[in-house]
């Protein structure tokens, strides 16, 4: 057999109309598809399905799906994150061996804060040989830009992605900055982000996000959250301080 096979799709934010043809040629044409899932507390397979999981299942039947247990959730542990990680890229590692071609769906984009990256590099030491190959998906700022009207980009303006998991310090030095700032998995940290808004001027315009294209969506002016925790995948976007016309707003 040929070197097998490992292709990260990006299946979208949640909507299963949002995966590229591309993406659901992928899908259909690999050997298994690989979904992450979240390990619960004692280690098992958190049993929820996952947005990737059920955005594949709009595409490929249940039984070429495969479940990994994935530590995605465990920031305070490092030894069981890795412990984790160790045996998802094992089981991966696994399935390479007896199959030609395993996608894996990623939420979003593979190459934008997606667990892809790291199995990619994990199965480069378990499986040398292996070909790696991603395929774009449409990321969550790209929806909510599309569903609330707010524009992500305009002229020169240039634009700031980040991920509040590392604390709010980095959305206010990116707020007190120039053009766009979207802001990633802050649910916990909702109330920081409405204060770093508010300091910075930005409050008005932002726009929030969740669960978007799925029945539970939700979509808001930044300036109606109340600091009430929120879903960790929402999306956040300020965009740029604009003069004169503006882009459709909320």
């Amino acid at each position: 057999m040929g070197n097998s096979r490992l292709i990260g799709v990006g299946v979208g934010p949640g909507d299963p109309e949002l995966v590229t043809v591309k993406g659901v040629n992928c899908l259909r044409a690999a050997d298994v598809v690989v979904v992450p899932v979240m390990a619960a507390s004692d280690g098992a397979d958190g049993g929820e399905r996952g947005r990737a999981e059920a955005t594949v299942l709009h595409y490929v039947p249940e039984e070429k799906v495969v479940r990994v247990v994935f530590a995605l959730n465990e920031r305070s542990d490092r030894a069981r994150r890795e412990a984790a990680w160790d045996a998802a890229g094992e089981r991966v590692a696994g399935l390479l061996r007896t199959h030609g071609t395993v996608a894996f769906a990623t939420i979003g984009d593979p190459n934008v804060y997606s667990t892809f990256t790291y199995l990619a590099q994990t199965i480069e030491h378990l499986v040398p040989g292996t070909v790696v190959e991603t395929v774009p998906g449409i990321t969550a700022m790209q929806d909510l830009a599309a569903r609330s009207g707010a524009v992500l980009t305009e002229g020169t303006e240039p634009l700031t992605l980040v991920p509040v998991t590392a604390g709010a310090g980095a959305l206010k030095d990116a707020l007190n900055g120039p053009g766009t700032v979207v802001a990633y998995k802050f649910g916990r940290l909702a109330q920081e982000v409405a204060a770093a808004l508010r300091e910075t001027g930005r409050l008005d315009d932002a726009v929030w996000g969740s669960a978007l294209g799925l029945p539970e969506e939700s979509i808001r002016p930044a300036a109606e959250l109340d600091g009430a925790p929120l879903p960790y995948l929402s999306t956040l976007i300020a965009p740029a301080r604009r003069d004169g016309g503006r882009g459709g707003k909320l």
